[in-house]
């Protein structure tokens, strides 16, 4: 019984490192944002109904405005341009990435389905166990997330 709880416990340690393992880094780029392939901001969520809806929507392709080297989508005009008025007050913090991530030094990928506001701020997390460390200490994460985050854009 003693090997069995050792080996899970192990196990857990390793996918607990895989879901923190280090993403490639950003170029040193002040203005990087989260986007994938395609250009379009994280995976084409409208930023802005996290804040008027209170929940993430999908933003459409014909709906869209680019800001900081990438392409935002919106559900509906009223958001866009909202978001057009003033982006650094809907656009997530970190470019997009996963705060908890980034909390620990580490560039991660966003389940867009998962979201916190503090302090009137959007942050973004990797998953749901994930955001849930990052809640623990939210105003502390924050903190350690934005000096590495500055150590990411030197």
């Amino acid at each position: 019984m003693a090997n069995f709880v050792r080996a899970a416990a192990w196990i857990f340690v390793g996918l607990l490192a895989a879901t923190f393992a280090v993403q490639p880094v950003l170029a040193a780029d002040a203005k990087a944002v989260n986007a994938g392939s395609d250009n379009v901001a994280i995976k084409g969520y409208d930023p802005v109904a996290y804040f008027t809806k209170g929940r993430p929507m999908k933003g459409k392709p014909d709906v869209a405005y680019s800001w900081n080297g990438a392409q935002w989508r919106f559900a509906n005009g009223a958001h866009r341009d909202m978001f057009a008025a003033s982006p650094d007050r809907y656009a997530p913090q970190f470019g997009g990435f996963c705060s908890m991530a980034l909390a620990r030094g580490k560039i991660k990928e966003i389940d867009p389905q998962v979201w916190t506001i503090v302090d009137g701020k959007l942050y973004l997390n990797f998953s749901k166990p994930v955001r849930k460390l990052f809640r623990n200490d939210a105003h502390g994460n924050i903190k350690k997330a934005e000096e590495n985050w500055k150590k990411f854009h030197k």
